[in-house]
């Protein structure tokens, strides 16, 4: 496996797929490279703390951080480049994509997704990928990605790899480990109030209803397209946890 520093010593090839990634990797990025690797002739993966895509200074503080452990995952999955570079915004860099339609996520969390996209999009114009790969769980970013590759005729496909759980149902995401056990007990509540909304003819209220204590920032159903899932964000303690479920249809 081949660690790339800088932009000028990447390589560009036909077959490539791309996992975009800001390193703190567990079981569900194992998912997304193996999809990859099963898909194409060359896997890349991106390691980069965006900057642009946190709303508050002590969120990118915290973020977690261990690039060695990242770097053996991915050289175990078979990821035949990792993009880890210091330094995506030039000095003066003033140039955005702005999505308009960003749904309670993007209300939640103003100007997220404007940092997500934007790095999505200078990645995808450096790596030159035929195929993009994210998880489930983002599923707003998803769908934020795919009306940005459609609007901006951006030559690349977007797959969807679904949700990756622990065995008692909480979604993977590298701020589980912010959790405290008490902590984490509470945050089953959120994958277990969507479960319960399943099927019932207003999964929204019925979600709502059923997340005993969690003060949601949000309950929405949410079209990705090839498929309807009923998504939420719950704070637990410090941690902010995003999780959803598929209604309707099939995300890939």
């Amino acid at each position: 496996m081949k660690v790339v520093r800088t932009i000028g010593e990447l390589e560009t090839a036909p077959g490539t797929g791309l996992v975009p990634t800001m390193g703190a990797l567990h079981e569900g990025h194992r998912a997304l490279f193996r999809a990859a690797r099963a898909e194409n002739d060359r896997v890349v993966a991106s390691l980069f703390v965006n900057p642009a895509q946190f709303d508050q200074q002590v969120d990118l503080e915290a973020y977690p951080r261990d690039e060695a452990r990242d770097l053996e995952l991915a050289e175990a999955e078979g990821v035949d480049v990792v993009f880890a570079p210091d330094v995506l915004y030039p000095e003066g860099f003033a140039t955005w994509v702005e999505p308009e339609e960003t749904g309670a996520e993007g209300s939640a969390r103003p100007g997220h997704f404007r940092g997500v996209a934007t790095i999505c999009l200078k990645l995808f114009n450096i790596v030159r990928p035929e195929r993009v790969y994210f998880g489930q769980k983002d599923a707003q970013q998803v769908a934020v990605i795919r009306r940005m590759v459609r609007d901006l005729n951006v030559p690349v496909e977007v797959r969807v790899v679904p949700t990756v759980r622990d065995p008692d149902g909480l979604a993977l995401s590298s701020r589980n480990r912010r959790l405290s056990p008490e902590e984490r007990e509470r945050a089953l509540g959120l994958p277990r109030a969507l479960e319960a909304a399943a099927g019932s003819p207003d999964p929204v209220a019925a979600a709502r209803a059923s997340l005993n204590g969690l003060d949601p920032d949000y309950v929405e159903v949410l079209d990705l397209g090839d498929g309807t899932v009923l998504a939420a964000a719950v704070r637990v303690g410090q941690t902010r946890l995003i999780d959803n479920i598929l209604l309707e249809g099939e995300i890939r």
